[in-house]
């Protein structure tokens, strides 16, 4: 009897949105991507190259990524799964770190979140499910999985392999085993690192 093999996920943040352009928190506000996002993601795809599917979060930011991707690899019908939604930003979702720094002096340095800042114990509360359930979509099949940066940091603290902030298109491997375990393998990068605004590893 074969073991059932292991399943690969590209776990990767969008291309850059009007809000990152403008250095603002997201969390569930829904902006698209830029102009600029888009181009990041026709350049990123010839990277990421063919996978066996392609799994978005609802967030238009993402689903426009995947779509986009989609269309240059030939890989589709992009699948949504709802559980692939950014954290909520609670307050400070639509502020820029310099309005929150004004408003809520010294909070970003300290880990303090706002009334509504959806914990990492909420944030892996339903990512590592939806993670498993992709996996059983196609046991031992690579997919992508599209996100956001908020989720990819969480999980890597969780496991003990952050790395500061997590750009727009890149990411972590993340390989889900025959007993579901989750194991994290090497980052992930789809673009050249890009000076901008958003540069605060804890923003999202």
């Amino acid at each position: 009897m074969h073991a059932t093999p292991v399943t690969t996920l590209l776990l990767t943040r969008h291309g850059q949105s009007i809000w990152n352009a403008e250095g603002r928190w997201q969390g569930q506000a829904d902006p698209p991507l830029s102009d600029h996002g888009r181009e990041q993601v026709f350049h990123a795809a010839a990277r990421i190259g063919t996978t066996d599917a392609i799994v978005s979060s609802p967030q238009q930011r993402a689903l426009e990524t995947a779509a986009i991707i989609s269309s240059v690899t030939g890989v589709g019908p992009v699948l949504v799964n709802d559980d692939l939604r950014e954290r909520s930003a609670g307050v400070w979702s639509g502020l820029t770190h310099d309005e929150i720094e004004t408003e809520y002096p010294g909070w970003i340095a300290d880990g303090r979140r706002p009334e509504g800042f959806e914990p990492d114990e909420s944030v892996l509360a339903r990512l590592v499910p939806a993670l498993r359930a992709i996996a059983d979509l196609d046991r031992g099949a690579t997919m992508l999985v599209v996100s956001h940066g908020g989720l990819i940091r969480a999980l890597e603290v969780e496991m003990g392999m952050a790395e500061g902030r997590v750009p727009n298109l890149s990411g972590r491997i993340v390989e889900v085993t025959s007993d579901d375990r989750l194991r994290l393998g090497d980052q992930i990068r789809f673009l050249e690192p890009e000076p901008g605004p958003d540069h605060d590893p804890q923003r999202i």
